[in-house]
């Protein structure tokens, strides 16, 4: 049986919310695909399901509190200013553009990466 490593309908759903955006690029990283500003990853439609989306590491204690995130765990460690949302909590239009407008704007808040 062949696995698909990140939900593809998930994928252009982000797509379409984030194409708009000036210096958006996609890459495979993590089992998933990234959308990347100016080179900081935003979000990202997990291999894990739901989307990883980066966010102000000061306020990731808030969003888990008041949402439906989880820090993300890599490698056995939980990583400030990286949220796990699960698929249950996207199936809105407004609900995934929540996600990926944080995502975006933090990407945007960064030094660009050359």
């Amino acid at each position: 049986m062949q696995r698909v490593a990140y939900d593809e309908e998930l994928a252009e759903r982000l797509r379409e919310l984030l194409e708009s955006e000036p210096k958006l690029t996609e890459k495979k990283m993590f089992g998933g695909l990234a959308f990347l500003i100016s080179g900081n990853m935003a979000i990202s439609a997990s291999g894990q399901g739901g989307v990883l989306v980066r966010v102000d590491p000061t306020e990731s204690d808030k969003l888990v509190d008041t949402s439906n995130a989880e820090i993300a765990v890599m490698r056995g460690r939980p990583m400030d200013g990286w949220l796990r949302v699960a698929s249950e909590h996207l199936r809105t239009k407004r609900q995934l553009a929540k996600w990926a407008g944080l995502g975006a704007a933090y990407a945007r808040s960064l030094p660009p990466k050359k």
